[in-house]
């Protein structure tokens, strides 16, 4: 929480840049940028008058999950079907199915149940090849 505050303070007090602050504390640049992200997000001002655990509360709030059974499961027929068409990636119908779903699931999630799934279809239906 020190090297948060100390962010803050070279910011609003020293008027230093992102980059100029992370050399000087040793963190990365992308680290010092969330952490003056979050502190415009919440709404805080400098200086602060609060404890550094009601600083973390505020910068870091405990995610909300979504409960799985909540998330509206992906067809995955279609999902099968189309990735037969040319040009046609996982990847892309994960953004399709996302747009469709704002709460769905992660693409990890989609890429490992849409090959559990379609492990168990395609033994079930072998196709028979013509001579």
């Amino acid at each position: 929480m020190r090297k948060i505050r100390e962010v803050l303070r070279l910011k609003f007090d020293a008027g230093l840049s992102v980059r100029k602050i992370a050399a000087s504390l040793s963190i990365g640049h992308s680290s010092a940028g969330d952490y003056l992200c979050r502190f415009a997000a919440s709404g805080l001002q400098w200086p602060l008058d609060i404890s550094d655990a009601e600083l973390n509360r505020r910068l870091f709030p405990p995610a909300v999950p979504v409960p799985t059974d909540q998330r509206p499961m992906p067809d995955w027929a279609w999902v099968h079907a189309e990735l037969r068409r040319p040009g046609v990636t996982l990847a892309l119908l994960w953004q399709e199915y996302r747009l469709a779903q704002p709460q769905g699931f992660q693409y990890s999630w989609f890429c490992e149940h849409y090959r559990l799934w379609a492990a168990k279809v395609d033994v079930a239906a072998l196709r028979l090849c013509k001579k």
